[in-house]
């Protein structure tokens, strides 16, 4: 063992963790989660009682229109919000401990203004595609977002700052997104867009979650695969090196699983933003540093407030629906601007 790595060693208090709260949370926060999901499915423009809910699942009468609705439109929607919330909670959690930046969030680094482009000009030019093709498409778009904003904050003098990180991602989505509605506008696109710009799960539908519920499952058990090398990446790039991490690699196969979690999300309901930040650091408070558990809990949470929003979505003004990723940028905005404040003072 290198002095180096013998010093982070006996380090080892930095990954203190809390695993019987993580267990309480993980336990508590899935029990929660199913209750939110029966109120989704529950609430709406005509309420249904929770009972025939339970009867719409297990004795399904096709001849019901609540048994209709439930099946076919509100668990769908539901099970796309525990979904998404999961795996963008997830994948914030990915990226704030592999670049050691409190700020990094998929929609805040450019991911999901990618995707949306990526998007706009599959509507624009090669309409008609297929679900699971505009799910392809939309990781191609998350990488040139995340590719252009990690390619322009390496650029200035002094590398990779958390706060240039951010100021470039606010660059690139403003550009990719004005590009968007550039497309949308040339192209009349604008009324079927606008669902991906602002975020939203009204068209959610079970081959949606057929669709993605295997490229999510297969991202979150890809994360914790690498939830001991992400948790060593936080120490730092040569304290991970020191402990036998292969930086190169590992950071490659967290950009992969954060770009299969964002753009099936992005494919789906849209660029939802600050989720992905405000959950990691909420998990980090409550479980300790150790990625082991700040992921499943991001995961956990993640899924609980995406489905809370949902259905908040849906009381406020009904029956209208208010765009779900602007309630959620209610909470995360005064977030971020908290944490800029608190890394500024931080560096000076």
């Amino acid at each position: 063992m290198t002095p180096s790595s013998q010093s982070i060693a006996q380090g080892t208090p930095k990954l203190r963790s809390r695993p019987l709260a993580a267990t309480l949370i993980i336990v508590g926060g899935l029990a929660a989660l199913v209750l939110c999901i029966a109120l989704s499915v529950a609430v709406g423009a005509k309420d249904i009682r929770l009972s025939t809910v339970w009867e719409a699942l297990v004795r399904f009468n096709p001849d019901l229109d609540a048994h209709q609705i439930v099946r076919s439109l509100r668990l769908p929607r539901a099970l796309t919000c525990a979904l998404v919330g999961a795996a963008l909670a997830a994948a914030g959690a990915i990226m704030q401990g592999m670049t050691r930046n409190p700020l990094a969030d998929p929609g805040l680094l450019g991911i999901n203004a990618g995707s949306g482009l990526a998007i706009a000009i599959c509507f624009a030019f090669v309409p008609g595609l297929h679900f699971h093709q505009l799910i392809l498409v939309s990781f191609l778009g998350a990488a040139l977002g995340a590719g252009l904003v990690f390619g322009i904050g390496s650029l200035s003098r002094g590398g990779m700052t958390p706060v240039r990180l951010a100021l470039a991602g606010a660059a690139v989505m403003g550009l990719l997104n004005a590009l968007s509605e550039g497309i949308a506008y040339k192209y009349r696109i604008g009324q079927q867009l606008a669902f991906w710009m602002f975020g939203g799960t009204g068209g959610s539908n079970v081959l949606q979650v057929g669709s993605i519920a295997p490229w999510i499952l297969a991202g979150l058990v890809g994360a914790l695969l690498l939830s001991r090398s992400i948790t060593l990446l936080s120490l730092g790039d040569e304290a991970a090196s020191g402990l036998g991490v292969r930086i190169g690699l590992t950071k490659l196969l967290c950009a992969v699983v954060v770009l299969v979690l964002a753009g099936a999300s992005v494919a789906t309901v849209g660029a939802i933003s600050f989720l992905g930040l405000v959950v990691p650091h909420i998990a980090r408070f409550l479980v300790g540093v150790n990625y082991k558990w700040i992921l499943p809990c991001s995961a956990v949470l993640g899924s609980l407030l995406f489905v809370l929003a949902d259905v908040a979505a849906r009381m406020i003004n009904p029956p209208q629906e208010t765009p779900v990723g602007a309630l959620i940028a209610l909470i995360g905005v005064p977030f971020f601007l908290f944490l800029v404040r608190r890394v500024r003072r931080e560096m000076s």
